[in-house]
């Protein structure tokens, strides 16, 4: 009797990781090296060098979205633009993108949306947003937005400075778990934006005109009133000021030369 062929164990392949791991120095470095550049040079230099390797565009579509997608598209159509559908969206906030991605003229843009499996073991009646709000943008748009960075080596953040008191100093360029994050209208007003706005002929957000000024998920954003923080209608109730998809902002330092530790000690 033959004895039965010898199993041959799977061979299991070695991948190396080559994508470029960025420090808190390589940051530095670009701040300084961009500080007093103008936006649309900065962008275009960091493609063109390849700076950054391998970087997306992150946007939300919300009302201020159309001015670093703008200065993206005049520095290079190319670049990925990655928009995560939590399925909670405004509706207007869906027609929106269609209608940017056409007029900018992106060519590689993709939608990521949360796990089927995960929504009917988590948020099975949909409504975690409710009572849970940090579970909800958790599983909605957290892990989508992991799996979307995954294969970037950078990426590119709509957050600006003056939009809340949690990213104040914002700088042009931080590292998050390693991964280059890109700020490039972190010093930008509200005045420079309206400008923006206005010398593109950008088209609006149609739910701005309503008085959403900063609009996610349809549940949990409500219109800001006069006077209000621009982000004062997310989470609205809740002690809550960010999905979790942005860490805590590294400051730009501020050296002031009257503190007796920046004296020269001879």
């Amino acid at each position: 009797m033959a004895e039965p062929a010898r199993q041959i164990p799977e061979r299991l392949v070695d991948v190396i990781d080559a994508r470029p791991v960025f420090t808190q120095g390589d940051a530095d470095a670009l701040n300084a090296r961009f500080e007093g550049v103008d936006t649309l040079t900065m962008l275009k230099t960091v493609f063109a060098e390849g700076l950054a390797g391998n970087v997306g565009v992150v946007s939300s579509f919300g009302t201020e979205s159309a001015v670093l997608l703008d200065l993206v598209a005049k520095a290079d159509k190319a670049i990925p633009v990655i928009f995560v559908d939590t399925q909670k969206m405004f509706a207007e906030t869906l027609n929106y993108r269609d209608t940017l991605v056409a007029r900018l003229g992106f060519t590689n843009s993709s939608v990521v949306a949360p796990d089927a499996a995960v929504l009917a073991k988590k948020d099975e009646t949909g409504l975690r947003w409710s009572y849970d709000p940090d579970g909800c943008c958790e599983i909605r748009k957290v892990e989508p937005m992991k799996r979307a960075k995954a294969s970037l080596d950078a990426w590119i953040s709509g957050r600006k400075a003056f939009q809340s008191v949690t990213r104040q100093n914002l700088p042009r360029f931080e590292v998050e778990d390693g991964r280059l994050k890109i700020n490039p209208l972190g010093d930008w007003t509200k005045t420079d934006l309206e400008a923006y706005f206005e010398a593109e002929q950008l088209p609006r957000h149609p739910l701005e005109a309503q008085g959403y000024l900063s609009i996610g998920c349809e549940p949990c954003t409500s219109k800001v009133l006069p006077g209000e923080d621009p982000r004062a209608g997310r989470w609205r109730g809740w002690d809550k000021v960010e999905c979790g998809i942005h860490s805590p902002v590294s400051p730009i330092p501020v050296i002031d030369p009257e503190d007796p530790a920046n004296l020269p000690a001879f």
